[in-house]
């Protein structure tokens, strides 16, 4: 698919992947909306790259629509990346002092980092479903984002591996589900990406992290999230499929 004039939303465009997806879209000629919650790096972003911020809570269906709103008036939406994050609750199942783990920390966990995918994905693809058909009767495209912890989630992890376990199990049904109307869906499933939000905490993770990864020894970088995103929006033949962006990493159990 042609990224040049194509809209894009972008949701959780200001973080460290969602911000390198946007910069690496918009340097291939997409018209792209940011979407998310930190007002005033969203509208840094926007205003140094001359495109548009809408404030959006993922989890909300009006937010959502207003973000999707602004992209089709740039043009008719044709891509959208979901990058958002949230707060994530952890433990372990039964802790030390014999106490289960909190339902409110899971449900939570659940509601930002999987009820607020599915929001994105159906409200995308129902805006993406009415642009008109390019070659091959292809609409658009929808790129989500889990985790490896779906895989091998680490001690402690349940809610968030759960979650994210989740983003992987609905890709391939919503591409099935999409087919029909020519809109593809794919899933990344990061490793450890060193991201702006570690702050001072990055360099310690790195060498942490680094020498665990087999190839090559360093954590992820949030270009090489944004440069495999943009190979899934080009690509036609990617579909229904979540592709690991990790070293070959696979998570210890902690």
């Amino acid at each position: 698919m042609q990224i040049s004039g194509s809209s894009a939303i972008v949701v959780g465009g200001t973080g460290g992947l969602g911000e390198a997806t946007v910069r690496r879209l918009h340097a291939a000629g997409a018209k792209v909306v940011v979407a998310d919650v930190a007002d005033d790096k969203g509208k840094e972003l926007a205003t140094e790259l001359g495109i548009r911020y809408v404030h959006t809570d993922a989890t909300d269906e009006d937010s959502v629509l207003a973000a999707i709103a602004e992209a089709e008036s740039l043009g008719p939406l044709r891509i959208s990346v979901d990058t958002h994050g949230g707060p994530a609750a952890g433990g372990r199942l039964v802790g030390k002092d014999g106490s289960p783990l909190a339902l409110d920390g899971f449900r939570t966990t659940i509601e930002f980092y999987l009820t607020a995918v599915f929001n994105i994905l159906r409200l995308s693809a129902a805006a993406i479903a009415k642009s008109e058909p390019l070659e091959e009767g292809g609409r658009g495209v929808i790129v989500n984002t889990a985790s490896i912890a779906a895989y091998e989630g680490q001690i402690g992890q349940l809610p968030y591996s759960a979650a994210k376990g989740g983003v992987l199990g609905m890709t391939l049904v919503a591409a099935r589900d999409l087919s029909p109307l020519g809109i593809r869906v794919v899933t990344i499933a990061p490793g450890t990406v060193n991201t702006p939000a570690y702050g001072k905490a990055a360099d310690q993770l790195e060498q942490y992290w680094g020498p665990q990864v087999p190839f090559p020894k360093r954590m992820g970088r949030s270009t090489e999230y944004a440069q495999l995103a943009q190979s899934i929006i080009e690509n036609d033949y990617l579909n229904g499929e979540t592709i690991r962006l990790d070293g070959a990493l696979r998570f210890p159990p902690k």
